[in-house]
């Protein structure tokens, strides 16, 4: 699978590591300890497109962000982070 980095181009998976979800919200300090539980440990499972954060270690060594269909794996977009991805609401 090519990922297309925002800043290097289209590189081979194997230069990048998976970050995460890119829709998580990491809860206050002071939140409840229900709410961290929930942050650490539970996660979705999406089919379809879904926002993730990526990093390229083996180039620019930079995080971004890219929508990929988890059915397919297309690569919908990519953006640096807190830049909105393409199809996204300004």
């Amino acid at each position: 699978m090519l990922i297309p980095c925002p800043w290097c181009g289209p590189r081979a998976q194997l230069e990048f590591t998976y970050g995460g979800d890119a829709t998580l919200r990491r809860p206050a300090p002071d939140a409840p300890e229900a709410d961290w539980v929930a942050f650490v440990y539970l996660r979705d499972n999406p089919a379809g497109p879904h926002d993730e954060l990526w990093f390229h270690g083996a180039g620019c060594r930079q995080w971004f962000k890219l929508r990929r269909d988890t059915r397919t794996h297309d690569i919908l977009g990519c953006a640096p982070p807190g830049a909105p991805l393409p199809g996204d609401a300004p």
